[in-house]
């Protein structure tokens, strides 16, 4: 693992980078400019690549150390981040894999080559299984389908899409974007995190590498734990450039009102008390992600162990960590990001300054999974100790046997018991 001491020194040199992006996170929003350059930057550097071992060629970050580097990144733009959300993801597969393509991936990404996400759906799908298909043919295996929130793949040379292959068993495919039967659009029209790429992608008969298939539940165990990190990531980088931006506001401001404590804004005690506030919940939701890392970390440890019992409770440790994290900036950071307009008046509202931005990113990233299942999953594992849900589905429901709607799908899960689905990360 990378000493505290050389991992500061990988961070500083993507602090300067990040210093150089950060200016332009207002114009690339207001005119709608997907941040290409910046993504291959930094692909380029590594930034997809920190958790790769140093046995193999990579920085060797623990997740503590490469998590705090992420969020530097959101802090310059947050969509930065969850452009490489697929890829964080697939990196810690592959490092924790042992098949013969091991190598070959973990080159493709200290080249600078990334993987970007297709599992989620519109349409189609139930909270079993996909409507994409992995299907024989005479002529090779073909990916069929259309998926949307496919987050990061038009900025990627891979996108990491599941699909139901011929048997029924959910599968995660990687396929090369430059596929000729492969159309990835820029369509996402949420109100927030606009510039993710996040989208539509059509799989007209793509070929599939039948060593690109990977059983969806053969994949690292913590899997939808990490996903969870980098939204945890993404808002507490969104809240420490709302207070920067504040105070930076506040600063240059010279107006004042004649009722106010002071005769200029940065003086002005009540004014700096809400920068403070802002600021402050930068620190907690920065607080929570270290440690959300922390417990991802010790599940990472113990992958070699699958199936023991300190591994499901490493598993369940870092499923809770993530999802009580999320119960708490999911109300902080929008009500941080909100409150910070109470120190600017209206000039704060200026389309100039894009504060806007911060509470829309903010509540995108806070209903990307709905926090009331959360706050439910938490409270059922503190009061009859059941574990959380470790892969979950999106999509119509179906009964148990696969055949008619219900409105709850999943059986009584318990301590000791597996309950598994799909998962829509």
């Amino acid at each position: 693992m990378t000493s505290p001491k050389e991992a500061e020194k990988i961070a500083q040199r993507f602090r300067e980078v990040f210093a150089r992006i950060a200016p332009g996170a207002v114009e690339r929003e207001s005119e709608h400019r997907l941040p290409r350059e910046e993504v291959a930057e930094l692909a380029a550097l590594g930034f997809g690549a920190l958790r790769i071992p140093i046995a193999d060629g990579g920085a060797g970050l623990s997740i503590p150390q490469a998590a705090r580097i992420w969020v530097d990144a959101a802090a310059a733009d947050s969509s930065l981040p969850q452009i490489f959300r697929g890829q964080f993801a697939i990196v810690e597969d592959r490092v924790h894999t042992s098949d013969d393509s091991r190598e070959d991936w973990l080159r493709r990404f200290l080249d600078g080559e990334i993987v970007g996400n297709s599992w989620s759906e519109a349409s189609g799908s139930t909270t079993a299984s996909p409507s994409t298909r992995l299907v024989s043919t005479p002529q090779g295996l073909r990916l069929r389908g259309r998926k949307y929130y496919t987050t990061g793949s038009i900025f990627a040379q891979w996108t990491d899409a599941t699909a139901a292959d011929d048997s029924g068993e959910t599968v995660a495919v990687l396929v090369p974007t430059d596929d000729p039967g492969l159309s990835v659009s820029d369509d996402w029209n949420g109100f927030g995190q606009q510039l993710t790429g996040t989208g539509t992608i059509v799989f007209d008969d793509v070929p599939v590498d039948p060593g690109n298939v990977i059983v969806l539940t053969d994949r690292f165990s913590y899997q939808t734990a990490l996903y969870q990190l980098v939204l945890l990531v993404v808002q507490a980088g969104i809240a420490r450039r709302a207070a920067e931006d504040a105070a930076d506001a506040v600063r240059a401001r010279t107006r004042v009102y004649s009722h106010g404590l002071a005769s200029r804004a940065r003086d002005d005690g009540q004014i700096l008390a809400v920068i403070g506030q802002v600021r402050s919940a930068a620190f907690a939701a920065e607080a929570v992600v270290d440690r959300a890392a922390a417990a991802l970390q010790r599940a990472s440890d113990l992958e070699p162990e699958r199936g023991s019992e300190a591994q499901r409770a490493a598993l369940a440790e870092a499923e809770l960590a993530t999802a009580e994290g999320q119960v708490v900036l999911a109300e902080l950071v929008p009500e941080a990001v909100t409150r910070l307009f109470n120190a600017l008046g209206a000039s704060g509202t200026s389309t100039d300054l894009g504060l806007d931005r911060h509470w829309r990113n903010t509540r995108t990233v806070s209903s990307h999974n709905p926090v009331i299942y959360k706050q439910r999953i938490i409270g059922d594992h503190l009061v009859n100790g059941a574990d959380p849900l470790r892969l979950w589905g999106v999509g119509t429901a179906v009964a148990a046997d696969g055949q008619g709607a219900t409105a709850d799908p999943a059986p009584e899960h318990r301590p000791g018991e597996t309950r598994e689905a799909v998962a829509r990360a």
